[in-house]
């Protein structure tokens, strides 16, 4: 019978790792920097804060910030109006939308990387993804979304950082 260290041995690759390819995607909806103050005033319906939106503009200006990718559109925000309001309960559904859409990012992602490398190697997937706890099995979802088999070896490093939290 062989060992726990042999099998772990065999398990292991030989030779150094190599990155073949990164892939990233980004939301289709895009805007401008300098179109961004007023993007963000209108559909948060406050335009007739003229003082805020002068003051935000000079802080758009002098960010080094071309563009932003979104993924909110103006008709997500009037169909889900609490997102865009001062103080209303949106964390629910701004975690379901990113939920849903960021493993079809990471699909998206690796789409344009498959373009670039040799489909005859077999290699591992590293999937990042930096959001909410609520987000466990984001794996599975691209897994899914891949229409790889369940049985595929996953890893899935949540990055937390330091967090307090005051519970009763």
């Amino acid at each position: 019978m062989a060992s726990v260290e042999e099998i772990r041995n065999a398990q292991r690759a030989k030779g150094p790792a190599t990155i073949l390819a990164i892939g990233t995607a980004t939301p289709d909806h895009c805007v401008y920097q300098s179109d961004y103050a007023d993007y963000y005033f209108k559909v948060t319906k406050s335009e007739h804060m003229t003082e805020l939106k002068k003051k935000f503009n000079r802080i758009c200006d002098k960010s080094m910030i071309k563009k932003r990718y979104i993924h909110l559109t103006e008709e997500m925000l009037e169909e889900h109006p609490n997102i865009g309001a001062y103080m209303a309960p949106s964390l629910n559904i701004r975690q379901e939308i990113i939920t849903a859409e960021v493993p079809k990012l990471g699909k998206e992602a690796l789409k344009l990387l498959k373009n670039g490398v040799n489909q005859s190697l077999r290699s591992p997937i590293l999937y990042f993804v930096q959001l909410p706890c609520r987000n466990a099995g984001a794996d599975y979802k691209l897994a899914n979304l891949l229409g790889l088999e369940t049985s595929v070896r996953r890893v899935m490093l949540y990055h937390q950082g330091a967090m307090r939290w005051n519970c009763p």
